[in-house]
């Protein structure tokens, strides 16, 4: 599989230019083959702010996708509507792997979360191994409809959690109160440089 998380901060006066064009980039993609997923996001704070999900079969079918019109389309449009280049993340899958979206209920507030977060390289094995006990009972919650995690190609200190839960309650209220989580956490407050807040992003899918 090859995988990449891309996060794109826009000129406000380009915002819905953009949006539409992403929009096109994302419908032709889902019906090439070698397409697994793709998804597109914005902030739900800062309405320049925009991330695409995107995995495909392996490294010819993204070859074929860079491609093709739309992606170049889209590729020509970044250097207007863009305020700074694009940061661009290829990660690795980890264990436990990423596994399906559970299904959503008409009902659900989806809440979901792009946290791409420094560490210092001590802590890096400790928090792998708790976040594989963490991502199992973490998919167990009730709330959570994803949660994976990934590493980063060629840069060993930064870690991408990638979360969807079916309310935002589900992760203040229920998540972060359970014991396993409460064990990550203490270890990420040791290992994460900085603040974490400032490295989550709170973002709604486009679905249009």
């Amino acid at each position: 599989m090859l995988t990449q998380i891309i996060k794109f901060t826009v000129k406000p006066q380009y915002q819905q230019r953009f949006k539409d064009a992403l929009i096109t980039n994302k419908n032709g993609t889902r019906k090439e083959k070698g397409n697994t997923d793709m998804a597109i996001f914005v902030d739900n704070t800062n309405p320049n702010i925009f991330f695409a999900y995107e995995r495909w079969q392996d490294a010819t079918a993204f070859e074929f996708h860079k491609n093709q019109p739309y992606t170049q389309d889209f590729i020509t449009l970044l250097g207007d509507t863009l305020d700074t280049a694009p940061q661009v993340y290829k990660v690795n899958d980890t264990k436990p792997y990423p596994v399906a979206m559970t299904p959503a209920n008409p009902e659900d507030d989806i809440f979901s979360i792009f946290f791409i977060f420094p560490i210092h390289s001590e802590f890096r094995q400790p928090l792998m191994t708790q976040f594989e006990d963490h991502i199992q009972h973490t998919r167990q919650e009730n709330g959570n409809l994803l949660f994976d995690l990934y590493t980063v190609q060629d840069d060993d200190n930064t870690l991408v959690v990638y979360e969807h839960w079916r309310k935002e309650s589900d992760v203040w209220d229920i998540h972060f109160n359970q014991p396993y989580a409460k064990i990550t956490g203490a270890i990420m407050e040791q290992a994460v440089v900085g603040d974490m807040q400032q490295y989550m992003n709170f973002v709604s899918e486009i679905t249009e």
